[in-house]
């Protein structure tokens, strides 16, 4: 009578740890919140080059090494999560972007080489830290609605465009960007750390069997993907080639200059609504499905935007970061249709690097092509994009 007592507590006991889903999905949404800031660094450029006296340039090179580091932390954080489970990956990831942002804090003027060294690397490999722990681990305790629990704790992510525009510019327009990297860096710290603690990958039932999938090892010698790295990081361009001076931008096209920081709020909230809807709807109708049609909205978004003026540029804008964002909540689950989920975390982190090397094509197309150019890359590859997507087939699990 005790041992079927015991067992059928245990049994009990493991049923009610199932209900630990929407806490996941609650940390992962306060997390993804602060670690958008590709998203929404139109909103510190100006205040970075005038705090710190870089030029446009060194200020591009800001936000590309950011995104870069970003793409190669998502591959190291994805294998100290796959060793040390989502919640070390995340508290690690806490103290290099929170870190970040106060070492910023303190950078001297001028002084371009540290504040690459001290910022855009440790800020974007936290980042990168943080995201697949949140992503893996939702997809883990929802396994049959995968693209809707990325798209839940994606939409955060989305809102950070809005979020960081009005923190710097109500704490940078007040006391100065230092001390909004300041206040950034103690938010991340708590928020982030919170969040991290949280995160635990489901129990498994002591006769249950292992999760299907394949390492990256087995995973970077497969056709699916090498081009599921390219087509990411061919998403990138119609977005990265412009986000960093969409003030600029706006302004020049016509938009009142009081109106320009609308583009992020708006761009921000169609991110949201991008990470939502379009990997809900791939658990519906498909992910190579709904990415055709993030990639088609991609370069005819790129098309609309070479020609828009006024308020035309906020709508076309907000489109471009609908479908990229879109696309890059469904890549996750993507991932975990092709490779399994087993090594969830560490395989998204090596499908990321596409990121790298989207953010490297963007700033070097920023710096030496004139904006005409740089929409028609944009839309080229877009359509290159949505050429590698329709070629990536099933691939064999084990």
């Amino acid at each position: 009578m005790q041992t079927g007592h015991t067992e059928r507590t245990g049994e009990g006991s493991w049923m009610k740890k199932q209900n630990r889903g929407p806490y996941i999905l609650a940390a992962g949404a306060g997390v993804q919140l602060l670690t958008g800031i590709p998203a929404a660094w139109g909103a510190f450029q100006r205040p970075v080059m005038q705090g710190y006296g870089l030029s446009r340039g060194q200020a591009m090179l800001v936000f590309a090494v950011l995104v870069a580091s970003y793409g190669v932390g998502c591959a190291v954080g994805g294998l100290l999560q796959d060793r040390r489970g989502p919640r070390a990956a995340g508290l690690w990831g806490t103290a290099l972007l929170s870190g970040g942002f106060l070492a910023a804090a303190l950078v001297p003027a001028g002084n371009a080489p540290m504040f690459l060294l001290v910022y855009s690397l440790p800020a974007g490999v936290g980042s990168a830290f943080l995201a697949p722990a949140v992503l893996a681990c939702a997809q883990k305790w929802y396994q049959k609605k995968k693209g809707w629990a990325t798209g839940v704790t994606g939409v955060a992510m989305g809102l950070s465009g809005a979020f960081y525009t009005l923190f710097v510019r109500l704490v940078g327009g007040q006391w100065g960007i230092r001390i909004c990297f300041a206040a950034l860096g103690l938010l991340m710290l708590i928020v982030c750390g919170s969040g991290a603690t949280v995160l635990q990958d489901p129990p498994r039932p002591g006769q249950a069997a292992p999760l299907p999938g394949i390492d990256y090892r087995q995973m970077i010698r497969t056709k699916q993907y090498k081009l599921c790295v390219a087509a990411v990081a061919l998403s990138a361009p119609p977005v990265l080639l412009f986000s960093p001076e969409i003030y600029t931008i706006a302004a020049d096209r016509g938009l009142p200059e009081n109106l320009a920081p609308f583009s992020i709020v708006l761009g921000s909230a169609a991110s949201a609504a991008g990470r939502l809807l379009c990997p809900a709807g791939s658990d519906h109708w498909g992910r190579k499905r709904v990415l055709y049609g993030v990639y088609l909205g991609l370069a005819a978004g790129s098309v609309g935007f070479a020609f828009a003026r006024g308020g035309w540029v906020l709508a076309s804008y907000a489109l471009l970061t609908f479908f990229y964002s879109g696309g890059a909540a469904v890549q996750p689950a993507l991932n975990t249709d092709l490779f399994g989920l087993r090594h969830a975390g560490v395989n998204y982190g090596f499908i990321a690097l596409g990121m790298s090397a989207g953010s490297l094509l963007s700033y070097v197309g920023s710096q030496a092509l004139p904006l005409t150019a740089r929409h028609w890359l944009a839309g080229g590859c877009a359509l290159a994009g949505l050429f590698c997507v329709r070629l990536v087939k099933p691939a064999a699990k084990s």
